[in-house]
Parts: structure tokens; C-alpha cells; sequence
């Protein structure tokens, strides 16, 4: 019996020693996975390597220098587009720069404010607190309906707008009901 109890003694300090505790979760135990962070490549380290001389880089000359090269709009020596387009005279260079300097209206067709209730004033803000623009862009546009036109009920009469361009079919339309424009005045067509 007495060698029964020896086994069972060492089986028992085994399994203590397998549940060691474990190492906490820390910021300084983290680890990358294993290979997701390959070894960088080590330059003029002899011909086996295979990165000897040029290292990489190419040839010599103006490719090789940092920030050499040629930029996004080279032609290959040829007049590059941005100079080949005529300076008119009176015509502003903004024109030119389309991207920067056109002006891009949120739009919105009349029949959009079928139901709209007439004590709320419209304008840009609460066009896009009841979900009618998703962005205001640089100013909001209403428009007289055209192809995506709305007619599902009438205007309501009294609308009052602030900080609105219209066009003037859309203005005709919303005078006709007895809109107030206020300062929002101007017609953009």
C-alpha cells in the first residue's frame, strides 16, 4: 500500500504544478501574432543578401534622391493641360478650379412641402431637422418640381422662409398659395 500512496502523491504535485497561475493581461505581456510583422529588409548587407549597391532604389539620378521623381501632372515634357488652357481677358481664374469655387446647392422640389406645418418656418436648419436634406451644402435651393415632382397633396398656404433660393417657377408656385419670403428674397436660377 505504501507505494500506492507515493503515486497518488506525485500525480497530485503534477496537476499543482500544470495550474500554475497565469501571467495578468497587461499592457506589457502583448504581443504581435507570429509573423503578421515581417523583419525589415537589412540594405548593403553583403551579395547574398541580394540588396547590395543600389539597394532598391533603381538606377542613379533623379528617381533615386528622396522626393525625386516626377509629379502627378507631368506629360512627359509635353505643355502640361493646366498651362495649355487659355487666360481669357475678364474671365476670372477662379473659373478654372471648378472643384474649389462653384457653389453646390442642397436642392428641394416644391412638392416636397406638401405637409408641411405651416407655424414652422423654413429654413436651411429645419429643413434637415425634419429628415427633408440630408446636408446643407453652401445654401438650399427649391426648385418647381420637375421629373421627381411630389404632388401627392397641396401646398400649405402662409409658409414663411429664411436662408432659402428659389427658382422662379418654384416662386410662382409658392405665391400663389401666399408664402412669406421675408429676407429670403432672392430668385437663383
Amino acid at each position: 500500500m505504501a507505494t500506492k500512496t507515493t503515486t497518488t502523491r506525485a500525480k497530485t504535485t503534477r496537476k499543482k504544478s500544470a495550474e500554475a497561475p497565469k501571467a495578468a493581461f497587461s499592457l506589457a505581456t502583448l504581443k504581435p501574432n507570429l509573423h503578421s510583422r515581417p523583419k525589415r529588409v537589412r540594405i548593403g548587407r553583403g551579395h547574398g543578401s541580394g540588396m547590395v549597391k543600389t539597394g532598391g532604389e533603381g538606377g542613379k539620378g533623379q528617381t533615386v534622391r528622396s522626393g525625386g521623381g516626377k509629379g502627378p501632372a507631368f506629360e512627359g515634357g509635353q505643355t502640361p493641360w493646366s498651362r495649355r488652357l487659355p487666360q481669357r481677358k475678364g474671365v476670372s481664374q477662379k473659373a478654372r478650379d471648378i472643384g474649389h469655387f462653384r457653389q453646390t446647392y442642397a436642392v428641394l422640389n416644391v412638392g416636397d412641402l406638401a405637409g408641411w406645418d405651416a407655424t414652422v418656418e423654413v429654413s436651411p436648419q429645419s429643413l434637415k431637422e425634419h429628415g427633408k436634406l440630408r446636408s446643407l451644402r453652401d445654401g438650399v435651393k427649391i426648385l418647381g418640381g420637375g421629373a421627381k415632382k411630389k404632388s401627392t397633396g397641396t401646398l400649405p398656404a402662409g409658409l414663411v422662409f429664411r436662408d432659402v433660393l428659389f427658382s422662379a417657377s418654384a416662386r410662382e408656385a409658392l405665391t400663389a398659395v401666399g408664402a412669406d419670403f421675408g429676407d429670403a428674397g432672392e430668385t437663383a436660377d
